[in-house]
């Protein structure tokens, strides 16, 4: 059984002077809703992932507006929550507990950042055993310094994230793709 993983999508990381200067794949949010949409219309799991920064000044903090759902993927009162404070949507929380008990062996990957919690819960759930498809374009990096203080465009960060992450640990694919397989 296949289910989505929406990691993430939330209003905070829309604040682009907390995160970087610019971000990759500014219809993100639109394809994670299009994704979404089909889900629900075919009755298949979805796990809703909330990012509960533990720091005060953080946009994802739990006592900001900014760890609100985007409206664009805002889960329905059916659809199970996941709250985090770290990378990994695995680490502290019941997720694998919850996709194993319902048979779910293949997730449907989306979200933000690619080059933070993406990358991080992609990685843990091959390790667990999950075969899981990333979306490319329903996921978005931030521009990063590098470590010779020179900008990393966040195209950059976002496709060499994708890199790191195919084959080895997951399948990458786009939106128009995923949607004709899981229509057809």
């Amino acid at each position: 059984m296949t289910a989505l993983l929406l990691i993430d999508i939330q209003q905070g990381l829309q604040e682009m002077e907390f995160y970087g200067t610019e971000r990759s794949n500014p219809n993100a949010e639109a394809n994670c809703q299009k994704i979404l949409n089909v889900f629900r219309e075919k009755k298949w799991p979805i796990f809703h992932v909330q990012h509960c920064s533990t720091n005060p000044a953080s946009p994802l903090h739990p006592s900001k507006a900014g760890n609100d759902f985007h409206p664009l993927v805002k889960p329905l009162e059916n659809e199970p929550i996941i709250q985090k404070n770290v990378n990994s949507a695995f680490i502290g929380t019941d997720l694998e507990t919850r996709l194993k008990s319902r048979d779910i062996s293949n997730l449907v990957i989306v979200g933000l950042t690619t080059e933070h919690c993406i990358s991080t819960s992609v990685r843990m759930a091959a390790n667990l055993g999950f075969k899981v498809t990333l979306i490319s374009d329903a996921t978005a990096a931030f521009d990063k310094i590098g470590v010779d203080g020179k900008r990393l465009g966040a195209d950059i960060i976002h496709n060499a994230a994708l890199a790191n992450l195919k084959d080895e640990f997951a399948q990458v694919t786009n939106t128009t793709t995923l949607l004709k397989e899981l229509i057809d």
